[in-house]
């Protein structure tokens, strides 16, 4: 009986201490096609502890899974804007900006028209 209560006893605390380090959250980004999508995507992926990002062309929303042991959402939102791309918390700079391929100007009511679905 003894034996039971310990296994009973550990059992319960180690489903009471255990965290689930990967966190789910998403982001608007700025972009306007496939390139941006996966320009967006590698930025994300460099990020130590991100395991998943998917972006949406349609939608412009940036769905993650990273573990918050090793980066923070700010992290990601930073790497995001160094390839070029804004979010709603942070802009890219304009060096950043200009980096990115001229049909991925994605301020540039033109090109938005350009990759707009008819």
């Amino acid at each position: 009986m003894k034996k039971l209560v310990l296994v009973l006893l550990m059992i319960a605390t180690t489903v009471t201490f255990a965290q689930d380090k990967n966190k789910r959250a998403s982001l608007e980004v700025d972009g306007v096609c496939m390139m941006c999508k996966s320009r967006i995507e590698k930025a994300c992926y460099k990020t130590k502890g991100v395991k998943s990002a998917i972006w949406s062309v349609d939608t412009h929303e940036l769905k993650l899974i990273f573990d918050e042991n090793k980066t923070d959402l700010a992290s990601i939102e930073q790497n995001v804007a160094n390839v070029g791309h804004d979010t709603k918390a942070l802009k890219a700079t304009d060096e950043a900006y200009g980096s990115v391929h001229d049909c991925c100007k994605y301020r540039d009511e033109e090109v938005q028209d350009d990759h707009k679905k008819d």
